[in-house]
């Protein structure tokens, strides 16, 4: 369903003419005279931006649609700030407010893993500096870049990147196709079938032990392990009362026809 949301959503705004840069600046000029339609024709002709921003920041945890919102939110708040003496692109200014959006929204959603206050401090400087040098170049720093702004080390940043971190559902689907989730793909190691079928094969030649026992102790076996799990584990004065016989006594059943059991087994082996 979102799929089609998106592909839709996409086409839709396929349908807005991008601007020139002097297209923009007259469009700013109208902005700060309090054109409204002038600001959302500005915001139009950049919704492919806010998509293509998105993209980067999708995860299965996160809707696609609710990431293009939120940068939306921030393509409206640059459209509004954007003013035609900065000499740049409008896309180029946008950018940074549209992605700081996304990834607050990111963080808001997944942020459930408490990092030290240092990391997270470096972390926050580090995306500030990305920003800032994306307006500034016009594309993503590298790392030296960041770096030298940061007046930090290129091992440092690549160090800290690590600390990033994304949230997953593991119900969350990874192939719109085939309807599979992240759950679907991490396997089992816990699970063994062969495991399995001894345990079926040593349940079965117990029953088969029980009903070779007298039958007063095999209803007593039956109440003491609850081996039918129909019902919680029967006291020895519950089975008593059951049996018409004393709780002793009930005791005394059950401990002999457990030593025929085990004797049982210790000659089969």
């Amino acid at each position: 369903m979102e799929t089609m949301a998106y592909k839709e959503y996409v086409k839709q705004i396929l349908k807005y003419p991008l601007m020139t840069f002097e297209q923009e600046i007259e469009h700013s000029k109208l902005v700060q005279q309090g054109d409204n339609e002038a600001k959302m024709r500005l915001v139009q002709s950049n919704l492919r931006l806010v998509v293509s921003v998105a993209k980067k920041y999708k995860n299965p945890y996160v809707s696609i649609m609710d990431l293009i919102q939120e940068g939306n939110i921030g393509l409206l708040t640059a459209a509004t700030k954007y003013h035609y003496s900065f000499n740049t692109r409008f896309s180029t200014y946008a950018y940074a407010w549209i992605a700081q959006s996304i990834t607050r929204y990111v963080r808001n959603k997944t942020g459930q893993i408490i990092l030290p206050h240092r990391k997270e401090e470096m972390l926050r400087k580090i995306h500030s500096a990305k920003l800032s040098l994306f307006q500034k170049l016009g594309r993503e720093a590298s790392d030296e870049e960041v770096a030298k702004k940061l007046n930090l080390s290129v091992e440092e940043i690549r160090n800290a990147n690590l600390y990033s971190y994304t949230i997953v559902s593991i119900d969350s689907e990874v192939d719109d196709d085939a309807n599979l989730n992240l759950g679907d793909s991490i396997p089992d190691y816990s699970f063994s079938p062969e495991n399995k079928l001894m345990d079926s094969y040593e349940k079965e030649n117990i029953h088969q032990m029980i009903n070779r026992l007298p039958e007063m102790e095999q209803k007593v076996l039956r109440y003491r392990f609850n081996f039918d799990n129909d019902e919680k584990t029967k006291t020895l004065r519950q089975v008593g009362e059951e049996l018409g016989v004393s709780a002793e006594t009930v005791r005394q059943m059950e401990m002999r026809a457990v030593r025929h059991l085990r004797a049982e087994i210790n000659s089969a082996c």
